[in-house]
Order: structure tokens, then C-alpha cells, then sequence
């Protein structure tokens, strides 16, 4: 018997907690990259702007539980593809 939560599950509101969580890991990976610089403003701006979105992502899956599994998942994808992006710059 599949449980009435994973049945509920709006793929709109799905695909946004993938994609505000990945989001949401790139910034806070820039955030940890800006402060091992020890670049106080780009530190600054990264840490509000990861403040912003970590809290879209709270409120897209509060509602129900298997949202959860779609924000990992994109904070997997966010840390992956800055990592990424992190090691093809000089």
C-alpha cells in the first residue's frame, strides 16, 4: 500500500524543492569557498543570499515529508555541480 503522502506529492512542488536545495547548496559552497579566502564581502553576500534561499526551501516542503527526499537530493545535485564549477576555475 503506497502511504497517502507519497501520493499527494505535487511534482511542481517537487521539482522546486530539488531546485531551491541545489541552489541553495552552490551558494553555500561559494560561502565556504569565499570564506577560506578569507574575502570578507563576497562571504558576507554569499551567507545572506544562502539565508534566503535555505528558507524558500523550508517552506516549499514543510507541508509534507517526501519533499524532504527531493531536498536532498537537490543539495546533492548544488554541492556536485559548484564542486564542479569550483575545480574548472584558475
Amino acid at each position: 500500500m503506497i502511504p497517502a503522502a507519497l501520493l499527494a506529492v505535487d511534482p511542481l512542488t517537487a521539482g522546486g524543492a530539488v531546485l531551491a536545495t541545489a541552489t541553495t547548496d552552490a551558494v553555500y559552497v561559494m560561502f565556504s569557498s569565499a570564506v577560506a579566502a578569507r574575502k570578507r564581502l563576497p562571504a558576507a553576500t554569499w551567507s545572506s543570499v544562502w539565508y534566503l534561499l535555505s528558507s524558500i526551501a523550508v517552506i516549499s516542503y514543510a507541508h509534507n515529508w517526501v519533499y524532504v527526499g527531493f531536498a536532498a537530493a537537490g543539495s546533492w545535485i548544488g554541492a556536485f555541480a559548484s564542486m564542479t564549477f569550483l575545480q574548472t576555475r584558475p
